[in-house]
C-alpha cells in the first residue's frame, strides 16, 4: 500500500507539472518488458510492449528504434570512429607495438563472437498486425502496418535477443573494476519525434535523447546477483538484498534459482540497472525524504570510500535542490559500474575503487544530470553543451559549497580550459553535435567547460540574482519537457528585462572570443583642472557589458558600469559598498570607448577590466592598467 500511495502522488504531480505550453508537443510512451538474463553467457532474451501516443500534428507512417548493443561489432561505425579519430577514447583501445612504434587499436575491431554486443528484433507488430522492419547499424527502421494519426495511440509488440558486450565504454560485462554487468542501451528503444523530426541517430560514442513515459519492467537472474537501477522496485518482500522493508526476512526456496526483479520508473526517458554478485547495498535519507542507494563491491578500500561518500552526495543533492529545484522522484542511485560516470533515469553508474576525492570528480556531476538531462532533457546529442555545461555549473557551485576552503570564483577551471581551447586555433562551434567534433578533447572542453561559462559568464551579464532567478524559472518552465537553447536564452530575458540573443549567437553558434583592453590613460583636465580619461579597446568580436574598477593611491576604490547598447539593460551594481557610476552605453560597431574620471592620473594605483573575472576575455595581460 506505501509504495502504491507513492507511485500515485508522483502521477500526480508529474501531471501538474507537464502542463504544455501553447504550441508545444510531445511524444509519450509506455514500456512493459521482461528479460530473462543467462548470466553464463551474458545472453538475454526480452519481449516488449509500447503504447506510442502521437501528440504530434504529423501522421507518422514510420517509426525507428535504436538497437545501441550493435555499435559493439567490428566495422561498426562506433568502431570506425575509433580509428579515424585523433585521439580515441583510451578506454576504448589497446595500445599495441608496430615495430618501433605504440599504435592504439580499437578494443570493439578484436572482440570475438562471444564477446561482440548486438540486438535482434523478431515478431514486430503493430496493433496484433506484422509491420516491417529493417536493421541498419544500431537504427531499427519500422513500416508501419497502418499510419499513426495526430492525438492517438498505437501498440508495439517485439521480441528481442541481446548478447552483453565485453565493457568497452559504459554498458557491457566483466569491466576493469570487476562488476559483472552495466545494463545500458540494452533495450530497443524508441527514437525521438519532435518538431525538427525524427532523431534516429546512429551510436557512435556520446549522448542520447529519448522520449518520456513509463517503464514497466520485469528482470529475470540468478537469485545470487543484486540489483540497482532506475525507478522503484516494486517486489522488495520477495527480493531481499537490502530492499525488503524493515522487519521482513526473505527466505529463497531451495530450488529456486532465478529470481524476477520488477521495477517501475515513471516520466523517465531511458531504463538502465546493473547487476553484481558482489554488490553491498546501502539506503540513506537524502533531502525530501528521497532514498538515496549505494550499491558498491564488497571490497575493504572501497566500502570506506563509499561509506565516506554517502553523507556527502546528501549535502550535494540539497545544493542542487537549493539551486535549481527539488529533485522530483523519490529514489536515486549511486552504483558502482566500473567505467568513468555516466548519467541514466533516476541512477548514474561510476567508478568505485577510486579515493573519495576522485568519486568526487564523477558523482556530483552524474547526479546534477538528473536536472541537466534527466528532468530537463534537452537534446543530449545535439546540444551537449545544455546539459554538460549545466551540470558543470551546479556541480561546481555544490563542491565549492561544502569546501572548507571557498573559492571566490569556483569556475576558475573552467575558464583556463577554455582559453587554452582558444589558443590551439582547434575550437569549433557549440553547434556541432557531440559525435561531429574532430578530436575528443575538443568536444569535451566546449561542451563542459564553455558550456559552463555560458552561465557563469551570464553571472557577469546581468547578474548573480538573475541567473539564480533563471535557473529556478527555466527548471519551473520546462521540467519534463524537451528545452532548446532558445528557450533558456528566453528564460533569462524573460527573468532579467534584458535582450540577451547576441549572447547565445556569439557563445554557441560562433567561435567569436571576448577581448577587451585599456590602452590609454591620459590626463584631461576639466573646468576645474581635475581629470583623467580612460580608453578601452574592444579587439574581439563578440562584445560585452564592461565593469571597470580604479583604485586610487589613497586606497579607496570606484567602479564604472558601462552598458552593452543592444542589451537595452542596466545591471544592478553587485557591490554596494562601492561606488559604481553607470556610463553611457558602448554600441558593438565602435571599436574604442573613452570615458573621463574626476581623480587626476596620478593619483590612479590601477585599473581594471572586469574584477569578477566571470568575463571569458581571452586575453587577460591588458585587462589591468597599473602604475607602479
Amino acid at each position: 500500500m506505501k509504495k502504491i500511495f507513492i507511485l500515485s502522488i508522483l502521477s500526480l504531480s508529474f501531471g501538474n507539472l507537464f502542463a504544455q505550453s501553447s504550441g508545444y508537443w510531445q511524444q509519450h510512451v509506455d514500456y512493459k518488458m521482461d528479460v530473462v538474463m543467462n548470466v553464463k553467457n551474458y545472453q538475454y532474451k526480452g519481449k516488449q510492449e509500447l503504447v506510442y501516443t502521437n501528440n504530434s500534428p504529423d501522421t507518422l507512417k514510420r517509426v525507428f528504434y535504436h538497437l545501441f548493443n550493435n555499435a559493439f561489432q567490428p566495422g561498426s561505425e562506433m568502431d570506425a570512429r575509433l580509428q579515424s579519430i585523433k585521439d580515441p577514447d583510451a578506454r576504448m583501445v589497446n595500445k599495441i607495438n608496430v615495430g618501433d612504434k605504440k599504435i592504439k587499436e580499437s578494443r570493439i575491431k578484436t572482440l570475438k563472437l562471444n564477446e561482440i554486443g548486438y540486438l535482434n528484433i523478431s515478431n514486430f507488430t503493430q496493433d496484433g498486425v506484422v509491420a516491417n522492419t529493417k536493421i541498419v547499424g544500431t537504427i531499427l527502421e519500422v513500416t508501419l502496418a497502418k499510419p499513426i494519426l495526430p492525438n492517438s495511440k498505437t501498440t508495439f509488440t517485439l521480441d528481442f535477443d541481446g548478447q552483453v558486450p565485453v565493457q568497452i565504454r559504459r554498458s557491457g560485462r566483466n569491466n576493469v573494476e570487476g562488476v559483472e554487468l552495466s545494463m545500458a542501451q540494452w533495450y530497443p528503444k524508441i527514437a525521438e519525434f519532435d518538431f525538427e523530426g525524427w532523431h534516429a541517430d546512429p551510436y557512435i560514442a556520446r549522448e542520447f535523447h529519448g522520449v518520456w513515459g513509463n517503464f514497466d519492467v520485469k528482470i529475470t537472474i540468478d537469485k545470487d546477483y543484486v540489483l540497482g537501477g532506475s525507478g522503484y522496485l516494486q517486489n522488495s518482500n520477495e527480493i531481499g538484498h537490502g530492499y525488503q522493508d524493515a522487519g521482513v526476512t526473505v527466505v529463497y526456496p531451495k530450488n529456486i534459482k532465478p529470481l524476477t526483479w520488477h521495477f517501475y520508473a515513471p516520466m523517465v526517458h531511458d531504463f538502465t540497472w546493473a547487476a553484481d554478485k558482489n554488490y553491498l547495498h546501502d539506503v540513506i535519507k537524502g533531502p525530501n525524504n528521497v532514498d538515496l542507494h549505494f550499491l558498491y563491491k564488497n571490497k575493504a578500500s572501497v566500502i570506506e570510500n563509499w561509506k565516506k561518500l554517502e553523507p556527502l552526495m546528501v549535502k550535494i543533492m540539497t545544493s542542487f535542490n537549493n539551486t535549481v529545484g527539488d529533485y522530483p522522484y523519490k529514489q536515486y542511485s549511486f552504483i558502482q559500474g566500473g567505467d568513468g560516470g555516466m548519467e541514466y533515469a533516476m541512477c548514474t553508474l561510476i567508478l568505485g575503487n577510486g579515493t573519495v576525492e576522485g568519486m568526487l570528480n564523477s558523482a556530483p556531476h552524474e547526479l546534477a544530470h538528473s536536472w541537466f538531462q534527466q528532468i530537463l532533457a534537452s537534446n543530449e546529442s545535439k546540444h551537449p553543451w545544455m546539459d554538460e555545461g549545466f551540470a558543470t555549473y551546479i556541480e561546481y557551485l555544490a563542491l565549492n559549497e561544502i569546501a572548507v576552503k571557498k573559492e571566490e570564483n569556483p569556475f576558475k577551471e573552467t575558464y583556463l580550459a577554455y582559453y587554452k581551447l582558444v589558443e590551439s586555433g582547434k575550437e569549433q562551434p557549440q553547434t556541432i553535435p557531440g559525435d561531429y567534433y574532430d578530436e575528443n578533447r575538443l568536444y569535451s572542453t566546449a561542451s563542459y567547460y564553455k558550456g559552463s561559462i555560458f552561465l557563469s559568464q551570464l553571472e557577469y551579464v546581468i547578474g548573480k540574482e538573475n541567473v539564480n532567478k533563471t535557473l529556478k524559472r527555466y527548471f519551473q518552465d520546462f521540467k519534463f519537457k524537451h528545452p532548446t537553447p532558445n528557450d533558456i536564452m528566453r528564460t533569462a530575458e524573460r527573468v532579467s528585462g534584458a535582450n540577451l540573443d547576441w549572447y547565445l549567437t556569439n557563445w554557441t553558434q560562433t567561435i567569436n572570443t571576448i577581448d577587451y583592453g585599456i590602452t590609454c590613460l591620459r590626463e584631461g583636465a576639466d573646468n576645474k583642472g581635475l581629470g583623467a580619461i580612460i580608453t578601452l579597446e574592444r579587439f574581439g568580436r563578440m562584445p560585452m557589458p564592461i565593469d571597470i574598477l580604479v583604485e586610487y593611491t589613497d586606497g579607496t576604490k570606484e567602479s564604472f558600469y558601462i552598458p552593452l547598447r543592444m542589451m537595452n539593460f542596466e545591471k544592478v551594481n553587485s557591490n554596494p559598498a562601492v561606488k559604481r557610476t553607470v556610463l553611457n552605453d558602448w554600441a558593438w560597431a565602435y571599436p574604442t570607448y573613452e570615458f573621463s574620471i574626476s581623480r587626476n592620473k596620478t593619483e590612479i594605483r590601477k585599473i581594471t577590466i572586469d574584477p569578477s573575472g566571470l568575463m571569458a576575455d581571452v586575453k587577460q595581460a591588458d585587462n589591468t592598467y597599473e602604475i607602479k
